[in-house]
């Protein structure tokens, strides 16, 4: 059981971002549960975005409570990580304005793959920039049994506060500003279940946007994928292109292969992303442009990006 409850959020400034290592549902309940029950008694808004079995876990517990609380399954709402910032966290402190929001969110959980971590590693540690100064408490919940010790090292380093069955503490070893720039690193080569897949190659330049989507669209069908997945892939690679001859030199790559679960199209320029938080915020309306990424995040299953002076590389997963 957790027997010392987390601070009064004001105390620990506007933006207060805690990671909760738990053991057992005993401990994820007597955390969890609480942190709700505070917030709806503050008059908070709250929501808990967590994976399957955890949510089914809150929502009984919670029982008539439930229908005050937004609940939304990670295992599809953050499928991808990259859509969690602007679609879940964002959307839902946005929808409040004027409000302090309390948030359950847990985005790593025992199954998330060895591509998807580094993604969920990433966003863990942008959550820090995205909410700075906004008047926020996110709970990440990290089950210490069940995931490696790297994966809570990296938790204390991306969370400025932890906390456990003893209570909690300042992190030691918070350095989110190092783990965004170690996340931006060449991705591994293309490889499938007996060696490296074969991969259609297309360099395209203002003539070959037509080309780029046909090719996708060919690769799509031939994976298997049903033909709104096959649409959604289109129109996430067509926007990639664009964004390549805007703002990648006028030209680009696209390479496409398929591994056993999923179709991967990956566009490569010239371009230099400088803002990490590209494409996890959301956009106005009535502002022009810096809806590429953002629309790529919301229609893929996962995306990849290494950036630096003289080349970006976005790779996209679909499942097929």
């Amino acid at each position: 059981m957790v027997n010392t409850p987390l601070p009064a959020p004001e105390a620990a400034g506007p933006f207060h971002h805690p990671a909760l290592f738990y053991r057992g549902q005993d401990q994820y309940l007597a955390a969890t549960v609480p942190f709700v029950h505070a917030g709806l008694a503050a008059g908070e808004p709250v929501a808990a975005a967590v994976p399957e079995p955890n949510l089914t876990l809150l929502r009984k517990e919670l029982t008539g409570d439930a229908a005050w609380v937004t609940l939304l399954d990670m295992g599809q709402a953050g499928r991808n990580p990259g859509r969690i910032i602007p679609a879940v966290l964002r959307a839902f402190a946005d929808a409040h304005p004027g409000k302090r929001v309390r948030i359950i969110g847990e985005p790593i959980w025992p199954g998330r793959s060895d591509a998807e971590y580094p993604a969920c590693l990433q966003h863990e540690a942008l959550i820090n920039h995205a909410f700075a100064g906004r008047h926020a408490t996110i709970l990440c919940p990290y089950d210490a049994d069940r995931l490696g010790a790297q994966v809570l090292a990296d938790a204390a380093a991306t969370h400025p506060v932890l906390a456990d069955a003893e209570g909690e503490r300042p992190s030691g070893h918070y350095a989110a500003d190092h783990v965004v720039q170690a996340c931006n690193r060449p991705l591994p080569p293309p490889a499938g279940p007996d060696g490296p897949p074969r991969i259609a190659e297309l360099p395209f330049d203002h003539s070959g946007l037509e080309a780029v989507r046909a090719l996708v669209v060919r690769h799509a069908r031939h994976a298997g994928l049903v033909a709104d997945r096959a649409l959604d892939a289109e129109l996430a690679i067509s926007e990639l292109a664009a964004n390549s001859l805007v703002h990648g030199g006028g030209a680009g790559t696209l390479r496409i292969w398929v591994e056993p679960f999923h179709l991967v199209c990956e566009v490569r320029d010239r371009g230099h992303i400088h803002d990490p938080l590209a494409g996890r915020r959301p956009v106005e309306l009535t502002r022009p442009g810096g809806r590429g990424l953002l629309l790529v995040n919301h229609l893929a299953d996962l995306v990849r990006i290494h950036t630096r002076p003289g080349g970006t590389t976005v790779r996209t997963y679909f499942l097929r």
